[in-house]
């Protein structure tokens, strides 16, 4: 049985997805962002108990197709700018489509629809946040962090992050004190 799994955006997410799994005696076979397969179909009551084992640590059980499109769309996304070392070259539009087959004029109108944002305002989010997070960790050039982040210039992604943050990054790598937002509330 494949469940689906509102906000899990990390892998200490999949970590306390399992936790809750084996807590609660349910088999599974993979746990990855927003995923479970289990070894077996879950009773009402135990899909029930899962779901308030998930509330009670932010997550939530889903059942509606639209909103499951909508979580693979927001996992791709965050596995793509935080969990690898290079943005592909290719489009995000195009990437988006080949890994979930569907036309990306579908995938962004369904996204609109239901978040009241575009999929390309989430993404620009989420490069800017694992921005503050390398602009943070002060290892890495500006022009660095702009070419690991997939944006042509450095201009560009200073454009971007004060369009977002309000502050240069410049700035914001002198304060440090602008917290970073955790992933699943962007």
């Amino acid at each position: 049985m494949k469940l689906y799994i509102k906000n899990m955006v990390c892998n200490r997410c999949v970590m306390v997805v399992e936790q809750i799994l084996k807590r609660l005696d349910i088999p599974f076979h993979n746990v990855q962002l927003g995923e479970v397969d289990t070894e077996e179909e879950l009773a009402a009551a135990k899909l029930e108990s899962l779901d308030n084992q998930l509330h009670a640590v932010g997550f939530s059980l889903i059942d509606d197709r639209k909103q499951r499109m909508i979580e693979q769309i927001k996992n791709l996304v965050v596995k793509m700018v935080h969990q690898s070392a290079d943005l592909p070259r290719q489009n995000f539009s195009d990437f988006l489509s080949t890994q979930l087959h569907y036309d990306y004029t579908y995938l962004s109108n369904l996204f609109s629809d239901v978040e009241g944002t575009t999929i390309e305002q989430y993404i620009i989010r989420q490069k800017i946040e694992r921005a503050k997070e390398l602009l943070v960790y002060d290892e890495l050039t500006l022009s660095e962090i702009a070419d690991q982040m997939g944006y042509s210039s450095v201009a560009h992604l200073s454009s971007q992050f004060k369009k977002v943050t309000g502050l240069t990054p410049s700035h914001f790598r002198q304060i440090r004190e602008n917290k970073r937002k955790p992933l699943d509330e962007l």
